[in-house]
């Protein structure tokens, strides 16, 4: 059944404050309306597009990347705390996917999750060492994928970061990475 106006935006203002990433393409489906509406809902209630949302998601990151350049992070880091955490989004285009059959090429999600490993290690010098991956799920042309990466380990000269991706809640790629840095603080131990 189709919700009226005053039924559906309250609904659709907690679903994006729920997933900030949410597409008005994901919303305007679950809701069983045009994009338009999805549009001109948000409009009403001065909620922005998914891109501006991302960005002051982003402004909110705590910490900046050490170990590279931002700019050679593949993808967008949305959040970030040095040896901790980190988020980062990549929307799979053309460009990311085989002609024949717009499903997106592994190294893409490869250096998407390894790019984000070497991001949130706390040292101007990080590298990877060894990585155990697996790819669980195709990715296809149109998606965002949402990759988080988790400090589970730092000891001497090695920290793992474990690295999961997902499109919505859907596991896609998953692993670990053995990063090698430079120094670890004194008395400094992940969890």
């Amino acid at each position: 059944m189709k919700l009226s106006k005053r039924q559906r935006q309250p609904l659709l203002k907690e679903k994006i404050e729920e997933n900030p990433f949410i597409t008005d393409d994901t919303l305007a489906e679950e809701f069983k309306v045009s994009v338009q509406t999805i549009r001109l809902d948000r409009l009403e209630l001065n909620i922005p597009e998914v891109r501006e949302r991302i960005k002051h998601v982003a402004k909110q990151q705590y910490d900046t990347v050490k170990a590279l350049p931002i700019e050679e992070v593949i993808g967008e880091v949305i959040d970030l705390e040095l040896d901790k955490h980190a988020i980062s989004i990549l929307d799979i285009k053309n460009e990311h996917v085989f002609s024949r059959t717009g499903i997106a090429r592994g190294h893409h999600l490869f250096a998407q999750a390894n790019s984000l490993a070497v991001a949130v290690i706390n040292d101007e010098l990080a590298l990877t060492a060894s990585a155990d991956v697996s790819f669980k799920s195709q990715v296809k042309v149109g998606e965002r994928v949402v990759a988080k990466a988790k400090v589970t380990k730092i000891k001497d000269t090695r920290t793992i970061v474990e690295v999961q991706s997902y499109v919505e809640q859907v596991l896609v790629f998953k692993g670990t990475f053995s990063m090698f840095r430079e120094e670890i603080n004194a008395g400094e131990e992940a969890d």
